[in-house]
């Protein structure tokens, strides 16, 4: 099954599970064909297929609670039960039982294919040094949430530096059009569960996002509370494409699951209700692209974090000792082998992606 005929037997699978909106999905087909780093980002179903075929030395690796489609730019900031800014991933969609190596790989390639794009200028091999070093250093500790409250970091430095103009969040959100489709029930509810007091009237926008989830349902409210604006969000969750990769009937919503099992410092307003996340946008909790980054940065001490942040998501579901045992084991160079691997084969399926018909 080449990427054409998988994309459609994806995309059939996933309307069974929830509506999707045409004109989105072909807005993400688009991007999928303007660029290879958004290609792989739009694609994880595509990686679910072929990562056993690319890299075979790597299933019978432990088996943890993954992220599944993690990548560079799957990182941001959201505030704790106490206020704290924490840093960290932010969207768990693709969540699947996978040995502990597939997420290391897809960041690992997803930091290649920004080398090349230019959104990134570290060293390949650098990437996945300070990668590894991050998420073994992780280990030793058994755990530990990225809060950036209490010491400075070149991390601290890099995620908070958008919180200095949080204007553009705003004119963003503003430029969305009107939503045009009515909010379905449960949405709604979800959705006035998180609002600070009743009352509050929102106004509904199409807000066209991320690239991976394109296509499905998402009803963003933007409204005015106490002098300042305010806004929830509900997405529409599918199971994880995986369970289409593997043939799976029986398909579960893992992300609730993710959330309590990780390492971490929960979001309070960040909450699944039946098949919507609902959630709070604002400046300090939202997804970090890279290019949201300052342009002077330490891109090895940000991937050292992004492994960091990795490990504490699989400390979730099994020990340190036991990864730690593994990755003694695997030679020098794993990491880069199985990146190529992937890389190449990424690479071919958008060549074809490409020559596709629009």
């Amino acid at each position: 099954m080449n990427i054409i005929k998988a994309t459609a037997s994806y995309e059939a699978w996933l309307s069974k599970q929830t509506p999707l909106i045409k004109a989105d999905l072909k807005f993400k087909h688009e991007m999928m064909r303007a660029g290879l780093f958004s290609f792989l980002r739009g694609t994880y179903y595509r990686w679910a297929q072929i990562w056993t075929a690319n890299c075979p030395e790597l299933t019978k690796d432990t088996v943890v609670l993954a992220v599944g489609d993690l990548h560079v730019e799957n990182f941001g900031t959201w505030r704790d039960v106490d206020g704290r800014l924490v840093w960290g991933i932010n969207d768990f969609d693709e969540v699947h039982s996978l040995p502990f190596t597939n997420d290391l790989v897809r960041l690992a390639v997803s930091a290649w294919l920004a080398i090349e794009t230019g959104e990134l200028s570290i060293a390949s091999d650098a990437a996945c040094s300070a990668v590894m070093e991050g998420y073994r250093a992780c280990l030793k500790v058994g755990g530990q949430p990225v809060v950036l409250a209490d010491s400075s970091s070149p991390l601290r430095t890099m995620a908070r530096a958008r919180l200095d103009q949080p204007e553009r969040l705003w004119l963003k959100l503003h430029s969305h059009p009107p939503e045009r489709r009515p909010v379905p029930k449960e949405a709604m509810r979800a959705i006035k569960s998180l609002l600070p007091e009743q009352g509050i009237v929102l106004r509904f926008l199409h807000r066209v996002a991320g690239i991976g989830s394109l296509g499905k349902e998402r009803f963003t409210g933007i409204g005015s509370w106490q002098g300042g604006y305010i806004v929830r969000e509900a997405k529409a969750l599918t199971a994880s494409a995986c369970d289409w990769a593997e043939g799976k009937k029986g398909c579960k919503i893992r992300y609730e699951k993710m959330l309590h099992k990780a390492v971490r410092c929960l979001d309070p307003l960040v909450q699944v209700r039946g098949k919507w996340l609902v959630r709070r946008l604002s400046p300090d909790c939202f997804k970090i692209p890279l290019s949201h980054l300052p342009k002077r940065r330490n891109e090895r001490d940000l991937l050292y974090w992004m492994g960091w942040e990795t490990a504490n998501i699989h400390l979730g579901s099994t020990g340190a000792k036991k990864l730690a045992k593994q990755l003694k084991r695997k030679p020098a160079n794993w990491l880069e082998k199985a990146a190529a691997a992937m890389t190449r084969a990424t690479k071919l399926d958008w060549k074809e992606w490409r020559g596709k018909k629009a």
